[in-house]
């Protein structure tokens, strides 16, 4: 995700850099033809470009707006990870508790386990809806024999709730929590896992290839015909015009198919990297650790 900060012009210009060169070269040449070479019949006046842009600013419009609803429901259900998540460390360290003196080490070392996989779930996910090895980020928070274990799982996060289902419900029989409380963290278990298929959902699903595939026509069909509209009363000054309009039309283009998908691991997707990193922080810190990893920090104006 890019960072709010000062415009970057040359981050604008690779944007669409290439189609908009193309697009001025070929305004150029039509000023040539016309005013160089009289070739009058490249004057076309009477297409009506206002009504023609007016249209596909209004399908781009509508286009756009589907593909910010996709990243802005991502953001929302990771926003609701981060909430649960820090529901679920809050639960562990209040809830589990230990009934005898004897327990009170084995409580412990549970309660350890129960955040750890927590934070396991969400970096396996996280990397699972980025296309990437889930396992790879989860060094150090499980064991080697957890991570073999893992190994053969065709959803590595569900693996991990189910993990933490079978030692909520050991807690629960040896009366380290209430049946009341057990309810209560099953429920954010749910809760958890009703996002991550929201998650799955949306990463599954792409846009309707007509979204994409008409925009992009309209608007190729415009530019094509926009310095013929205007070279007769625009002269040589059509480029400037016309390729300026152009411009428009292909950056909200694009603005629209960075948006349309929040987890190809792009800089213009939901920063779960950093919304992990920050999950991690909060569940350790919840354990009482005092060494704590490094927020994640914006690399050249993008936030991971």
């Amino acid at each position: 995700m890019i960072v709010p900060r000062g415009p970057s012009y040359s981050r604008l210009l690779a944007y669409v850099g290439m189609p908009l060169l193309l697009l001025f070269l070929y305004d150029g040449a039509v000023v040539l033809g016309y005013k160089v070479l009289h070739w009058q019949w490249l004057a076309l006046p009477h297409i009506p470009v206002a009504l023609f842009g007016s249209a596909i600013g209004l399908v781009l419009a509508f286009r756009n707006n589907s593909s910010y609803s996709r990243w802005w429901e991502a953001r929302t259900l990771w926003g609701a990870i981060v909430n649960n998540s820090r529901s679920w460390g809050r639960q562990v360290v209040t809830n589990v508790r230990w009934m005898k003196a004897a327990d009170r080490e084995t409580v412990i070392a549970v309660q350890g386990r129960l955040v750890y996989l927590q934070i396991a779930y969400v970096n396996a996910l996280k990397q699972a809806l980025r296309g990437l090895p889930p396992l790879d980020e989860l060094h150090g928070l499980l064991s080697e024999d957890d991570l073999v274990a893992l190994a053969g799982e065709k959803n590595v996060s569900y693996a991990l709730q189910v993990q933490q289902g079978h030692l909520l419900r050991e807690c629960l029989e040896r009366d380290w929590l209430d049946s009341l409380q057990w309810a209560a963290m099953d429920s954010t278990l749910n809760d958890l896992a009703d996002a991550q298929g929201g998650s799955e959902r949306i990463k599954n699903t792409p846009m309707p290839k007509q979204y994409n595939f008409y925009p992009q026509m309209f608007i190729q069909m415009y530019c094509l015909l926009l310095p013929l509209a205007l070279v007769q009363n625009m002269g040589w000054f059509t480029p400037l015009g016309s390729t300026l309009v152009g411009f428009i039309f292909l950056a909200l283009d694009q603005v629209g198919r960075d948006l349309e998908d929040p987890f190809d691991n792009t800089i213009y997707d939901v920063p779960l990297s950093a919304i992990s990193r920050t999950i991690e922080i909060n569940l350790r810190q919840t354990l009482g650790e005092k060494h704590l990893p490094e927020a994640v920090a914006p690399v050249a104006g993008v936030l991971w």
